[in-house]
């Protein structure tokens, strides 16, 4: 049986390792260096240099702790995603029990090749892909590769099969694990050629894009280095032209140049980023990657898994049908509390029916599953359960559902044990798609049964009515069960019948068995993905639910969760059918794809980023890994994800809630308005500092302002309160307008011509208090302080004014951002320090200001808002 050791020999030289995954493309070294590649980097390097060369050796440290800073930052990220393709092949099961030379031998499972004969029992992890030779109630949890939670049953095939598509019954896969009986299985793909390796091969061809903030930053970083230049040449030439020392024009034209960089940029991103993330960890949400929180922010397209995000992966039964009557319960999941009614809203005794006792009975005794409560619940009355928290399940979901529905109706299994010993038992088998449970009630021996409707509804010859009492199964009653089982299956319910006999002994295969009841089941929508999607509809964020359930189900669990609305269904197979170009021009019209692989997932999500639009995937299995790496914004499941995923991914949802990834998408909208605030509040700054002594040179002026002074202005304006102003809240209709668009401008919506015109305004601001001042006759100290004071103090109350793009100062609470009051008052305390105090007087070069000096520096200051404030209306 099996292959010799030379035959597995020759084939392991030419077929190669049965191994996913490539080696780590980047060594640490490499992508540290490869942080100081961006723009803005590298102008804050080179004003670094020269800040050394110039003496001012405090700013250098603090230029190159915050390039530092950045880079750490950047590599930690960047190293961590390099990870994703080694927690692949971790997956691979280190060993596999294989026939070589006619015995049964333990072999490294990279040693695997095709034609290889494995053995496989409960616990073992497949180590590649076979086709089924012989099986014995063998199932497979295939969620890695399909999504889904529910173990799939695996049957013997024909032994030359050697397709190995996802979702056929006679073929194991690499990476799933085996949960329930045996199976010998042939090898008939390894490594690379297995589902888990075209997986790998997907997530190895998927590079790094940059995310809209990089993007945005780079163009930002490179208007900087325009700028700079241009106000060095400014400078210098026009120093030169009235016959000033040419190297003192270019000590000073460079000195302007580096006022205009705005140094703390940088850093206040990464702070505003990270407070973010420090906020979006308390929501349940963990990043990984720094940046995706704005990228967050611009999503247009949430591309959602059912199981577990949109539906809450506990299976419930909603209602059960007897021969007479319908009954349904009420309480979603695992959910304590709960009723049973009959019709939609009539309170019923179940004790006093007999065929709805009798048909949960069988459920229970059917059962190899455990339900358990802190606290035990209390019944209010008969039929309804009351009881805080869930029940703690283990076992299969299926058959803890069926528990649960008999206990809100007063019957558990221990109740149920003392009338009703077990004495046998027939498992459910994929081939006999039933379970049989023979046991002693009373004087009495009973077979009770569970399975399909299809099965054992032919084997039913009589059916109980609400009595209790055995009526005859006719064969128009036996067509009105059979349409009720359709019934229930297109409201993608799943069906179970539940049967019995009196029998002596255990006999499966026995017939004349009496119908009890149909029970059906489902998924349910959690209610808070109910209202995300919703947010989202409000936001303009299109979600489409992606699964690799039948469409009829993912149909159902959309229109219950609001999804369908206006769309449409397609599966994988159907989308095989068309082109990418057909794809690109009608995939706007789904909401929900079914039935997809791996492939089709990563194929969707190419097809919306082509559109322009900024894609969000969530995921938790393997199969997710791809389109989760592919995405702008990769989601993984903190609690049902697997390690691939969480790596592959930028956030993790720590509940595995759609309404958690609402509430980040939220976070990322503040984050980036935040960022345009501060850029906003920076960068008039800088242009008013350079706008002053650029104009000062030009005009004949005495230096308005000492390179020690602007040093100051930056150290108190560029610092707490930009910080301050990233931790802004959300303004109240962020949700209410529609993502940004990919290809949208950092400086969009009149900002750029908002920050020269303030910029204009602070430094023409500056130069009158200065010119005032010295036609009072002060000294140039005082001039210089006067200009000093409003310089500071203009941009100060700016900071204010930048808090709103579409409320004006005087429309907006102060004390709406009381980190960003605490700032101002510690920037105004340290400005003043720097003009009152002796010792500090002497290091900035300033004097104490007369009242009337006071008076007209703080004038102008509060001239610049209002001026501004008329011309916006």
């Amino acid at each position: 049986m099996g292959l010799t050791e030379k035959e597995a020999e020759e084939r392991l030289r030419t077929e190669g390792e049965n191994t996913i995954g490539g080696e780590r493309k980047s060594g640490p070294l490499r992508i540290f260096l490869g942080q100081f590649r961006d723009i803005m980097v590298m102008i804050l390097l080179g004003a670094t240099v020269i800040s050394v060369f110039l003496g001012e050796i405090s700013d250098a440290v603090t230029i190159i702790l915050i390039v530092l800073l950045n880079a750490v930052l950047g590599f930690i990220q960047e190293y961590r995603t390099e990870h994703t393709l080694e927690a692949l092949r971790s997956m691979t099961s280190p060993t596999a029990k294989c026939w070589r030379d006619g015995k049964l031998r333990e072999i490294a499972a990279s040693r695997l090749v095709k034609g290889d004969i494995i053995e496989l029992e409960a616990g073992d992890r497949i180590p590649a892909d076979c086709t089924v030779l012989r099986a014995a109630g063998f199932f497979s949890d295939e969620s890695v590769l399909t999504g889904e939670s529910v173990a799939v049953a695996k049957s013997a095939g024909a032994e030359d099969d050697t397709d190995n598509s996802l979702n056929k019954p006679n073929i194991v896969y690499f990476g799933a694990s085996a949960v329930k009986g045996s199976c010998r299985g042939k090898v008939i793909a390894t490594g690379m050629d297995t589902q888990m390796g075209k997986i790998s091969g997907m997530l190895t061809d998927i590079g790094r894009e940059q995310t809209p903030l990089q993007k945005r930053l780079a163009e930002l970083g490179k208007a900087v280095a325009i700028i700079c230049l241009i106000v060095c040449a400014a400078v210098f030439g026009a120093g030169v032209l009235r016959g000033e020392n040419v190297f003192d024009m270019l000590m000073t034209g460079i000195t302007i140049a580096i006022a205009a960089i705005p140094e703390g940029l940088p850093a206040t991103v990464t702070i505003a980023l990270a407070l973010a993330v420090s906020r979006m960890m308390k929501q349940k949400v963990l990043v990984n990657k720094l940046h995706s929180v704005e990228t967050l922010g611009c999503t247009s397209v949430i591309c959602s898994d059912k199981t577990g995000t949109i539906t809450e992966n506990k299976m419930t039964v909603t209602e059960l049908s007897t021969a007479d009557d319908d009954f349904f319960f009420s309480g979603m999941g695992y959910r304590v509390s709960g009723a049973v009614t009959k019709g939609e809203d009539t309170a019923v005794n179940p004790l006093a029916e007999r065929a709805l006792t009798e048909a949960l009975r069988c459920g229970v005794v059917c059962s190899t599953a455990e339900i358990s409560t802190q606290e035990t619940p209390k019944s209010r009355n008969r039929g309804s359960l009351a009881g805080r928290g869930e029940w703690s399940v283990t076992g299969d979901p299926t058959e803890a559902a069926l528990l649960i529905a008999a206990a809100k109706a007063g019957i558990t299994k221990s109740s149920v044990s003392e009338k009703c010993r077990t004495l046998g038992e027939f498992p459910f088998d994929s081939e006999t798609r039933f379970m049989a449970v023979h046991c002693s009630f009373g004087s009495e021996k009973r077979m009770y049964f569970k399975g399909a409707e299809e099965i054992l509804l032919p084997r039913c010859s009589q059916y109980m009515n609400g009595r209790g009492e055995k009526v005859p199964m006719t064969a128009a009653f036996r067509r009105r069960l059979e349409e009720k089982a359709a019934e229930m299956s297109d409201r993608a319910l799943r069906v179970l019948a539940l049967a019995m006999c009196v029998s002596d002994d255990l006999a499966p295969y026995r017939g004349s068995l009496v119908f009890l009841g149909l029970a059906g089941m489902t998924d349910p929508p959690r209610e808070e993905a109910k209202a995300a999607i919703r947010r989202c509809a409000t936001a303009s964020v299109k979600t489409v639910m992606i699964t690799g359930d039948h469409k009829n189900t993912a149909v159902a669990v959309a229109k219950k969760a609001g999804l369908l609305k206006g769309g449409m269904a397609i599966t994988g197979e159907e989308l095989n059918m068309l082109s990418d170009e057909e794809l690109d021009r009608d995939i706007g019209k789904y909401t929900v794809f079914a039935r997809v692989e791996p492939v089709h997932k990563l194929r969707i999500v190419r097809s919306f980023k082509r559109r322009g639009e900024i894609v969000t995937m969530t995921g938790d299995g393997v199969n997710d890994a791809p389109a989760v790496k592919e995405a702008d914004v990769g989601v993984a499941m903190g609690v049902t994800g697997t390690d691939v995923t969480k790596q592959a991914a930028d956030v993790i949802l720590m509940d595995d809630n759609l309404a958690t990834l609402v509430s980040a998408v939220e976070q990322g909208r503040c984050v980036y308005a935040n960022i345009r605030k501060f850029v906003r509040y920076l960068l008039s700054c800088n242009i008013g500092e350079v706008l002053t002594m650029f104009l000062g040179i030009v005009m004949g002026m005495p230096i308005v302002l000492l390179p020690v002074q602007i040093l100051l202005v930056n150290l108190v304006t560029d610092g707490l309160p930009a910080i301050a102003l990233g931790m802004e809240r959300p303004e109240s209709d962020i949700m209410s307008r529609p993502p940004r668009r990919s290809d949208e401008g950092f400086f969009a919506g009149g900002l750029m011509w908002r920050i020269v015109i303030r910029g204009i305004f602070i430094g023409l601001s500056t130069l009158a208090s200065f010119t005032t001042v010295m036609h009072l006759g002060s000294s140039a100290e005082a001039c210089r302080t006067a200009a000093l004071i409003t310089l500071v103090v203009s941009q100060l109350i700016h900071v204010f004014e930048c808090r709103s793009e579409s409320r004006s100062l005087f429309s907006m609470n102060p004390f709406g951002n009381m980190k960003l009051v605490g700032a101002v008052l510690v920037s105004g305390a340290v400005l003043a320090a720097a003009v009152l105090v002796p010792q500090m007087q002497v290091i900035f070069s300033t004097a104490a200001p007369s009242m009337a000096e006071l008076f007209i520096a703080l004038g102008f200051s509060a001239a610049v808002p209002l001026v501004s404030s008329v011309i916006s209306r």
